[in-house]
């Protein structure tokens, strides 16, 4: 997807909503799980993802603009975990092709494997965007860069407790070290192929992660349960294009454990839906 087509599902939709995909088995109604255990037995795990994640993503489709699953909640679960993150990949595409999918690795490497694991996402699993680690450098990065309308999403300044131990430590020139990964980085992608994620719980941080990058789209984890706010995100984040994808994973996926918990979804996406909506039209857009 192109940063053009991406921007006018903004417009469109009213919406720079992305829904995360982290699907635990122990979270789950546990509806889905009897379900999947009448049809197949002890192999449900497979069948359970998959359900979970397409009944998630019918109920949210009208209020987001793009989806976040993340690898480590699928590997855990082994070639049933992987097959079910690969299904649902297939899934969003073939209903939702206009959704932007994100795969959410975290990958980078020296070169031939990055290589690798580029060609596994962008070629196998066709995704629009994966994040990527910046911290091996620029071979470890630029390996993702080489296939057309489809994205970086670099790690800069994310929204955990422990993002401080290392991203906000300053050089002799009182260069922060996310500042560094901002400012080099630059010189590998541009802003139509990279973005950066940068974490909701950062507020007023968004300033100065926008005197670097004035135009870049931000992946902003860090809403809803890790306690990130929307409105200090957009004040200080948004752009005249939004620039802003706005992650929520748990508030939304398991909003309920019941059997309403497709409604109860939808419902949590349909409020930050609206809450997305204020703020573009504040914004002319």
């Amino acid at each position: 997807m192109t940063r053009q087509e991406l921007i006018q599902q903004i417009r469109e939709k009213q919406s720079f909503l992305c829904v995360g995909l982290d699907t635990d088995l122990n979270k789950i109604p546990q509806c889905i799980i009897d379900e999947a255990k009448a049809k197949d037995g002890e192999d449900y795990v497979f069948r359970a993802l998959c359900e979970f994640n397409a009944l998630i993503i019918d109920a949210t489709a009208p209020y987001c603009v793009a989806y976040k699953p993340n690898l480590a909640f699928y590997e855990a679960y082994g070639v049933d975990g992987i097959l079910a993150f690969e299904a649902t990949i297939d899934y969003l595409k073939e209903e939702y092709p206009n959704h932007f999918i994100i795969a959410d690795a975290k990958r980078g490497d020296i070169g031939n494997t990055s290589k690798m694991y580029a060609k596994t996402f962008f070629e196998e699993y066709g995704v629009d965007a994966l994040t990527v680690a910046p911290y091996m450098g620029e071979d470890s990065v630029t390996p993702f860069l080489g296939y057309d309308d489809k994205w970086v999403i670099l790690l800069a300044l994310t929204s955990n407790k422990g993002s401080h131990d290392f991203q906000l430590t300053e050089d002799a020139n009182g260069e922060r070290l996310f500042e560094k990964v901002l400012k080099t980085s630059q010189q590998w992608g541009n802003e139509e192929n990279m973005m950066y994620v940068v974490g909701a719980t950062q507020g007023r941080m968004f300033e100065d992660i926008r005197k670097v990058v004035p135009n870049h789209f931000l992946l902003v984890p860090g809403v809803g349960a890790q306690g990130g706010s929307l409105q200090e995100v957009c004040q200080y984040g948004m752009t005249k294009d939004c620039g802003l994808l706005v992650n929520s994973s748990r508030g939304i996926i398991y909003a309920s454990n019941g059997e309403d918990f497709a409604e109860a979804a939808a419902d949590a996406a349909s409020k930050l839906q609206q809450e997305m909506a204020e703020e573009l039209k504040k914004a002319g857009l």
